[in-house]
């Protein structure tokens, strides 16, 4: 198996460093429907919480993806 197909998760200061998104800016996107939301690391109480690697990719990839379009369209 190859390190693409791992399933691994990913706690906010990762999420924040490979998106180069703000905490503020992160849960903005969230409540607007546009950045995965994350899923809780311990039940119904924990605080802790986290999102899988791959949706942090593909969010990366739609955005790289928008981008480029933008561009091509002016």
């Amino acid at each position: 198996m190859n390190q693409q197909n791992k399933l691994f998760i990913i706690r906010l200061p990762e999420c924040m460093v490979r998106t180069g998104l703000s905490r503020s800016s992160i849960y903005q996107r969230i409540a607007e429907g546009t950045f995965p939301k994350p899923f809780s690391l311990g039940g119904k109480k924990a605080r802790a919480v986290g999102w899988l690697s791959s949706s942090i990719d593909n969010f990366i990839n739609d955005l790289i993806e928008a981008s480029n379009k933008a561009e091509m369209d002016v």
